[in-house]
């Protein structure tokens, strides 16, 4: 890259929509303050279970159109959040969406889930050896709910960074070390306030029915949260607007959404971010992935 921007955020994600949900204020708080954000998505999202009866057709088991139309949706999403660097790993269709843990999807021999691991890392090696972010953002060992992409969206982006940082295959780009490594998560208290305002709520949700804390990815105890993102009422409603885009997912109403379970979850505003080893600073939690680092 010629001249790139002082900061450098790469984002790895399973299936169109999981940014604008778990990172979408934040992408759009460092865009526009001008850092370089890239986003690898690492399937279609072929297998997801679409909401709109309109939509219904692109159904996996109807004409199995819905990864090309999602690519649609992403980048409608992407123009929402100002992000205007996004590639999916090793191209549009390279790997396919796995489905849930446990269905006969995770045996097709095209799926995310069973992609060697070397071989997909490898891809988003050559993306960190040219973006050369100092921090990436992917999910917990576990995926934040056990879905097989997302776990293995979590060993392709730690491997990844491990063979980006060696001194060898010179033909895949320089070496670059990522200088930290952050994982999604929800912080408790977030989460169970948000929930708090949607049963106050009651007869003004839109939806059937109201998840539970339980029914959210990646909630952890307060203690373990390195960062918050508060992206403040602009980047909020770039958030809501960039999951909106993802219509075929995602239904959004006012500080609300849900899922294709029809149930109603707090829509947030601030995000939350643990380090890849553990650690957590001192005093609470920092407000910049990028806090403390020297940056030339």
């Amino acid at each position: 890259m010629t001249d790139p921007p002082d900061r450098r955020l790469l984002l790895v994600h399973a299936h169109p929509d999981d940014e604008s949900i778990n990172n979408g204020a934040t992408m759009a708080k460092y865009a526009a303050e001008g850092a370089l954000v890239t986003l690898v998505t690492c399937t279609l999202g072929e297998e997801g279970e679409v909401i709109p009866p309109g939509l219904a057709h692109l159904a996996p088991d109807r004409e199995d159109t819905l990864g090309p139309y999602r690519i649609g949706e992403l980048a409608a999403a992407m123009r929402e959040l100002g992000v205007t660097d996004h590639r999916f790993l090793g191209g549009p269709g390279r790997y396919r969406d796995s489905g849930m843990m446990g269905v006969e999807q995770n045996a097709r021999p095209d799926c995310f889930w069973r992609a060697p691991l070397d071989e997909a890392a490898e891809l988003l090696m050559e993306v960190i050896r040219e973006v050369r972010p100092q921090v990436l953002v992917t999910y917990d060992p576990n995926g934040g709910y056990g879905h097989p992409d997302h776990i293995q969206a979590h060993r392709v982006a730690m491997r990844a960074a491990e063979l980006a940082a060696a001194d060898d295959r010179p033909e895949l780009g320089r070496p670059h070390t990522v200088a930290r490594i952050y994982w999604n998560c929800v912080q408790r208290s977030a989460i169970e306030a948000g929930f708090a305002r949607l049963r106050e709520a009651g007869r003004d949700i839109p939806f059937p029915g109201i998840a539970g804390a339980d029914d959210v990815p990646g909630v952890v105890d307060d203690s373990e949260v390195a960062v918050i993102i508060d992206g403040g009422d602009r980047h909020f409603a770039a958030k809501t607007a960039a999951m909106r885009a993802h219509a075929s997912q995602i239904a959004v109403d006012g500080p609300f959404f849900a899922l294709s379970n029809d149930l109603g979850q707090p829509l947030f505003g601030a995000e939350h971010y643990r380090l890849a080893d553990a650690s957590a600073p001192p005093g609470g939690p920092a407000d910049d992935l990028f806090a403390g680092m020297v940056i030339p």
